[in-house]
């Protein structure tokens, strides 16, 4: 499978263009929608007293280094007592695109922007998303508010929504900010030019880890999974690099879990229909425990989100090195999160994963569709309109969207395949270290450590068995396929 001639950036964008065709997405924009784009001449100027101005309030954004999308904002104040007022600001992005219009009409295709390292296809278009839409630095935007009261523990003490207008004082990154908390660089500029900035900061992350604490003690599951990007120099990939987990990332991971847990008992409160996020009780249950046999762990046969917790913390613990491949089987047994209709007075679901009960997702409405259904929803219930969606809408909203995401999912794991052929094709012949993953009828998996990358051991099977180490040789790649063969090493 050995390829012939070198590949290039330009064909990892031919092959993922050719991924989400397959896959039932749109790749691109119709005219209908470039011909609404072009009558758009400026962000949203909706002004009245049912929008508050909170441009005054030290906002700031924490995403990723190069994200340009910006979702959401967060500003808290100390209180009495050790307790938090937390605000987060997420993008109205509905007041800039209305149901049923031809931009709205490719997000719902699509229902979801698809990330690959060679190439995004946004939800909404670009002049949208990363500006007319995006809580960008230095511009005033209107948002959805949640406003949270977390007592000295970091139990809520009560929470409400409504509409105002941010602005983001300071745009900061997830690694820098992680590395000036963990003591290991400085302050960012865009925090240190803001007075008050590094309190702020300080105070989110401290209360965010007590958020973490807590639902960690609840049955909360925390996951490593292996999803490397490439990295390019040009049109060349030159590594492929492993997202790690820092405090940064944990900080608005967990304002945002707490933001949509608000949002789903507000709307349940208002005595409507929500579009809800949920992973159910694992019916392969009684296979977790049979994996957790294997490795010498005891968990009940009823399912326990705070065993299964932990059981994998300690497994992360005493083996960190096989705890990704560990903590793929148990999600695939758990089961795909889904999205689901539910009243308000209906037992609800739950997040088996996250071990909340109340959980939508609303805090993207940039790259997810989900996100921009649960802010119509919300803005109809604070003006005391009639809901945008019927529950029989909603219902087959939630099915398309569960499989969309379900689709985008499925380009982006393919074409890091791709990625990782890329990166390899030049390397025939090399030796690398690795792991057994999984075994099939045609072959063994193996993931190499470096770079982070899983192909098939072709032939000398033997009695190898997950989790096994092994050296191999690397024989082939196919990036069209995505596909990396190796051979056992000499």
């Amino acid at each position: 499978m050995n390829t012939k001639s070198l590949h290039h950036r330009v064909d990892l964008v031919r092959i993922a263009t050719q991924a989400m065709t397959e896959r039932g997405l749109e790749p691109d924009f119709s005219a209908g929608v470039e011909r609404q784009l072009a009558g758009i001449t400026g962000p949203s100027d909706e002004a009245g007293s049912h929008i508050r101005d909170l441009t005054q309030l030290l906002w700031c954004s924490i995403d990723n280094d190069d994200s340009r999308d910006l979702d959401q904002l967060t500003v808290c104040e100390v209180l009495d007592k050790g307790a938090v007022r937390l605000w987060v600001a997420i993008a109205d992005v509905d007041a800039m695109v209305k149901k049923g219009t031809p931009i709205d009409d490719h997000a719902l295709i699509n229902t979801t922007s698809v990330y690959t390292s060679a190439v995004i296809f946004p939800m909404l278009p670009e002049r949208l998303s990363t500006d007319l839409t995006s809580l960008n630095f230095g511009v005033d935007r209107l948002a959805m508010v949640t406003e949270m009261v977390f007592n000295a523990d970091a139990s809520l003490a009560g929470s409400t929504v409504y509409r105002a207008k941010v602005h983001n004082k300071a745009q900061l990154a997830y690694d820098a900010v992680s590395a000036w908390i963990d003591g290991q660089g400085d302050l960012p500029e865009a925090a240190k030019v803001v007075a008050g900035m590094e309190a702020q900061l300080r105070t989110q992350d401290a209360l965010a880890q007590q958020m973490r604490a807590r639902r960690r003690q609840e049955g909360a599951l925390e996951f490593e999974s292996v999803q490397p990007r490439a990295v390019f120099d040009g049109d060349k990939v030159v590594d492929l690099v492993q997202q790690v987990q820092n405090r940064a990332r944990q900080l608005i991971e967990e304002v945002m879990i707490a933001t949509n847990g608000c949002t789903a008992r507000y709307l349940a409160a208002q005595g409507g229909v929500s579009l809800r996020r949920v992973v159910r009780s694992p019916e392969r249950w009684l296979r977790i425990v049979s994996v957790a046999r294997e490795l010498g762990e005891t968990l009940p046969h009823q399912p326990d989100s705070k065993a299964l917790e932990d059981f994998l913390a300690k497994r992360r613990r005493i083996d960190p090195e096989r705890f990704p491949d560990l903590s793929l089987v148990i999600v695939k047994l758990m089961g795909s999160g889904e999205y689901v209709v539910e009243s308000a007075g209906q037992l609800p679901v739950g997040h088996f994963g996250l071990a909340v009960q109340d959980y939508t997702h609303s805090t993207a409405p940039n790259r997810r569709f989900p996100d921009l259904i649960t802010s119509r929803l919300l803005k109809a219930a604070l003006a005391d309109e009639a809901s945008p969606y019927t529950p029989t809408e909603l219902g087959v909203l939630a099915t398309h969207c569960t499989h969309q995401e379900d689709a985008a999912r499925k380009v982006e794991r393919r074409l890091r395949k791709s990625e990782a052929a890329l990166l390899l094709q030049s390397h025939i012949g090399q030796r690398f270290d690795g792991i057994v993953t999984g075994t099939a009828a045609e072959g063994v998996w193996i993931r190499v450590f470096s770079p982070p990358a899983e192909g098939m051991l072709m032939g000398g099977r033997g009695e190898l068995k997950v989790g096994a180490k092994v050296r191999v040789k690397l024989e082939s790649t196919d990036v069209e396929h995505g596909f990396i063969d190796f051979s056992p090493a000499d």
